[in-house]
């Protein structure tokens, strides 16, 4: 992408734009290193917990939807390659991941709301609330669920199968042609399970931890261990990361 800074493409464009937001979310995991070696203490403040907490989902999601229009890019080009022409414009892919960041901020704000809480002798950051604030973040997590993970799978998904489809469809009988479109098919396969490998674990793990705590009767040990389970799936989805460039 460094090498390629000059270069104008509407693909680049989402490339770029994904490699700032899974930069800026990976600036973010340092604290929460620290945070959970030192066994769940808090060393600073309330403020950077906050913008922590949020910075994290904003680039979370931003990567996301930003995954699901490079894959709408992807199919364009592929199924509908002389409409690509006047579908796609490095114009729109601007004014598109403009809304995406304004969409995904806006939608995030609420845990700017989560800060730090005092717990014994130790300051917590990155806890769940209790009480009524536990539904609330019910609600925000199926809003998540929803619109930031389930419909943007959902458009990747169609929109690679229908690649998938054409590309078999239009498979010419030259050898290296096939050779292309099996590699082409293959890498599919690949990014596909990558993402669902990377964010499914997170979110299914993260609903049932939500609704354990709401959960009367749960015992410190499981709580304990639903908390870790989810920390263990944020890493999963913290490592889409690096599978991002394919």
């Amino acid at each position: 992408l460094i090498k390629t800074f000059r270069q104008r493409s509407t693909f680049h464009i989402y490339m770029m734009n994904l490699a700032i937001s899974d930069l800026l979310c990976c600036l973010t995991l340092p604290l929460r290193v620290v945070y959970y070696v030192n066994k769940g203490h808090w060393y600073f403040g309330d403020f950077l917990c906050r913008i922590s907490s949020y910075a994290l989902y904003v680039n979370l999601y931003c990567s996301i939807f930003f995954m699901m229009a490079m894959s709408c890019t992807r199919f364009i080009a592929i199924v509908f390659p002389v409409q690509n022409l006047k579908l796609v414009s490095e114009k729109k892919a601007k004014i598109i991941c403009a809304c995406i960041w304004i969409f995904i901020c806006a939608t995030s704000s609420p845990f700017l709301m989560s800060g730090t809480k005092e717990v014994g002798n130790k300051t917590k950051c990155f806890e769940p609330p209790s009480g009524t604030d536990t539904r609330k973040l019910v609600i925000l997590n199926y809003f998540s669920l929803v619109v930031g993970f389930s419909i943007p799978f959902l458009v990747i998904l169609i929109c690679y199968t229908g690649m998938i489809w054409t590309l078999m469809v239009n498979s010419g009988s030259m050898k290296k042609q096939k050779s292309m479109q099996t590699k082409a098919i293959r890498m599919i396969c690949i990014v596909m399970a990558a993402f669902l490998i990377s964010f499914m674990p997170y979110h299914i793990q993260r609903t049932l931890h939500l609704h354990f705590l709401m959960k009367k009767g749960s015992s410190c040990d499981d709580i304990v261990y639903m908390q870790k389970s989810v920390v263990i799936t944020l890493c999963l989805a913290a490592g889409n990361s690096c599978f991002d460039p394919m």
